[in-house]
């Protein structure tokens, strides 16, 4: 085993894909264009201050599973704080927005159902497929056609449609009305990952509450929408959303929060206040969409050329909420500029494969709603003046 974990590491080496952890310090003064924290809310002294009270009136953890003394008010005014911002009927909390996405997957596969997956799906809900024991498929990405092909020609009784919203890498939307218009006429239910949507997208009376909220596709039976609670929201746990009917059966058959300890008391009251925070002030929402526009429009005589803004020069179409991403040519050359941006004072997100759906080596950027005119100026400037010197 050693032989081979040796070799394993020297492979990793060789193709530019070691990762290692980046400490932070709790006042570092980078401008951040890398972190999930889309809202601001995670150093918001109302979610943190909750998170606190919460601490210290039940303690450090949940103590147990949520089906023995692992459930508190908490979880319950938070599934229901949820469920009302996504528009759904019911919710139940999960410790990680990870295992949230395996359990509803495993609960509603086996050899009975079929799945059909967008090929850009997050890790977490591909380990979700390898568990439940289904048949899968995946699609050709946003292609609303093969989609409706591959179901034409399932011989299962039941079958999953799974998407992400707002996809992780890319930025780009799912055809959400489309794929939902399929999932009806197949008889299959269309799973919806709002990890990178919900507290972003949204309109008008909406905004921040998802692409989900207020639209035909809240409420509907044939949509189940999860969420990971540690982006927008600032806090820490992820949520599965429903019908009663679909909460009572992961209540039962989700071994992912069967046998797992429940969300930690602190973490579900910071995600309450943050629900609550978002439905409140609409403006964050806002904020992080000017302020994705205000980072494209900056890079964009840099990025001319390299596949990552629209013929026009302006922010790229696909980009639906935070995050936006610049190809790059090699995983040494995106691993150069995270550093020269981190050496600058900027930090971004570098993703290297397996973490890109497609395989090119991406840096990405996410606007979050409290950046400031001066922070993204800098920034672009930084940027602008790495990838100016690229090949």
């Amino acid at each position: 085993m050693t032989q081979w974990l040796e070799r394993q590491a020297a492979v990793r080496e060789r193709r530019g894909q070691v990762r290692r952890p980046l400490p932070r310090t709790a006042h570092e003064r980078f401008i951040d264009l890398a972190s999930n924290d889309y809202l601001g809310l995670a150093t918001d002294p109302r979610v943190a201050g909750a998170a606190a009270e919460a601490a210290s009136r039940w303690g450090a953890g949940a103590t147990s599973s949520r089906l023995v003394a692992g459930t508190t008010q908490l979880h319950l005014d938070l599934e229901q704080e949820l469920a009302t911002l996504a528009g759904m009927e019911a919710a139940l909390v999960f410790s990680s927005g990870y295992l949230a996405n395996i359990g509803v997957i495993t609960a509603l596969g086996g050899p009975g159902t079929l799945i059909i997956a967008d090929e850009h799906c997050h890790a977490s809900m591909i380990d979700g497929f390898r568990l439940s024991r289904s048949r899968t498929e995946s699609f050709a990405h946003n292609s609303v056609g093969e989609a409706g092909r591959l179901l034409a020609d399932r011989r299962e009784p039941r079958a999953v449609i799974a998407v992400e919203s707002v996809y992780s890498v890319l930025g780009d939307a799912a055809p959400l009305a489309d794929l939902l218009a399929v999932a009806e006429q197949r008889d299959a239910v269309l799973l919806i990952d709002e990890a990178h949507s919900l507290g972003v997208t949204g309109s008008g009376s909406f905004a921040g509450r998802g692409a989900v909220a207020g639209t035909a596709l809240a409420g509907h039976l044939n949509v189940i929408v999860t969420a990971t609670l540690s982006k927008a929201l600032g806090s820490q746990g992820g949520a599965v959303l429903g019908s009663a009917l679909l909460r009572e059966h992961l209540l039962n058959r989700a071994r992912s929060f069967i046998f797992d300890t429940g969300l930690a008391p602190a973490s579900a009251a910071a995600a309450l206040a943050a629900a609550r925070i978002i439905r409140g002030e609409p403006w964050r929402a806002h904020s992080v969409h000017s302020n994705a526009a205000a980072l494209a429009a900056g890079l964009a005589p840099a990025l001319a050329g390299r596949g990552a803004v629209g013929q026009n020069g302006t922010a790229p179409d696909r980009t639906a909420g935070a995050v936006q991403s610049i190809p790059m040519p090699s995983a040494e050359t995106v691993l150069a500029a995270a550093e020269s941006a981190r050496r600058a004072g900027v930090r971004v997100g570098c993703f290297r494969p397996p973490s890109v759906p497609d395989g090119i080596p991406r840096l990405r950027l996410t606007a979050r709603a409290t950046l400031t005119p001066e922070e993204i100026e800098a920034s672009c400037a930084v940027l602008r003046g790495i990838l100016e010197e690229l090949p």
